[in-house]
């Protein structure tokens, strides 16, 4: 088996193509799993806030069945029908169901396979650009993180800190070497995400008394800020405030969307960052120079 590992290594090192062709797969594998965990990590969240509140209030809930990312398995949610290893196979096995559960016919929603398909294409692009380096992983791991945080914050508008904070702190442990940035960037990147945001958020609250944005858009803005540097948060706010407000002025123009309807901010804040990822020289090249 350590050779098995070790002549696949040598093969993914020095053929670049075949590193590629291994990286979709793998995103599609993972984009799978991030379907599980976008669906699951609030639910369990609810959980644990209905069992600190239960707590609070001097109350015992009843007991639940275990209930966590790999437990229990994945069945369909009308008919409950246990969703079998051939079942699970990302994209092909949604063609092979004609996109409907195996039990009962009930459709299953297209954006599964979507989510594959967009891992497996970023974790592909990011493979080209970067190569077979510890730059590449570190990107997936990064893209990962986004794909799922955009998902969940579009399902219940939160970014959950098991996602938001591991990131930061990933941006930083990567950078003390110089990764993407050098680590007094990342640092100072990392407080002023944090604080830009914040400074918005109260300056808004004071003038308007309504609330502009979560918590949670501050710690993503810090994690970019700690994975790419301070230098580039003014173009990652700047194409997350295009993005949102572009997006935000079709759905009220073409769906109808009203004006109070909350929109999550995650998903452009994502976005900044998926562009910081493939374009940071260029972007601070821009307003920096260099």
């Amino acid at each position: 088996m350590p050779d098995f590992i070790s002549n696949l290594l040598d093969v993914l090192r020095e053929e670049p193509a075949f590193f590629i062709t291994f990286s979709v797969v793998f995103g599609l594998m993972v984009g799978s799993f991030l379907n599980v965990v976008i669906h699951r990590l609030p639910k369990i969240m609810e959980r644990e806030w209905r069992q600190s509140c239960a707590e609070l209030q001097g109350e015992e809930l009843p007991t639940e069945a275990k209930y966590n990312i790999v437990t229990p398995r994945s069945a369909c949610p009308n008919c409950q029908h246990k969703i079998t290893a051939l079942e699970n196979i990302p994209v092909f096995s949604y063609l092979l169901l004609k996109g409907k559960c195996r039990g009962c016919k009930t459709a299953i929603s297209i954006r599964y396979p979507l989510i594959e398909l967009l891992t497996g294409l970023l974790i592909g692009l990011i493979s080209w650009k970067f190569g077979y380096s510890g730059m590449a992983v570190a990107a997936w791991i990064f893209t990962f993180a986004l794909i799922a945080l955009t998902f969940i914050d579009f399902d219940t508008q939160l970014l959950p800190d098991d996602i938001t904070l591991p990131l930061l702190w990933l941006g930083l442990l990567f950078n003390l070497n110089t990764g993407f940035t050098d680590i007094h960037s990342s640092i100072i990147g990392a407080v002023a995400g944090y604080l830009s945001l914040w400074s918005v958020y109260w300056i808004f609250k004071i003038v308007t008394g309504k609330e502009g944005m979560g918590y949670g858009d501050f710690k993503l803005l810090a994690a970019i800020g700690a994975w790419f540097g301070w230098q580039l948060l003014p173009a990652v706010i700047l194409l997350s405030s295009l993005a949102g407000s572009i997006i935000g002025i079709g759905l009220i123009v073409l769906a109808k969307q009203g004006r109070n309807v909350p929109m999550p901010f995650g998903p452009y804040l994502a976005l900044g960052g998926i562009a910081a990822l493939f374009f940071g020289p260029q972007l601070s090249q821009i307003y920096l120079g260099g």
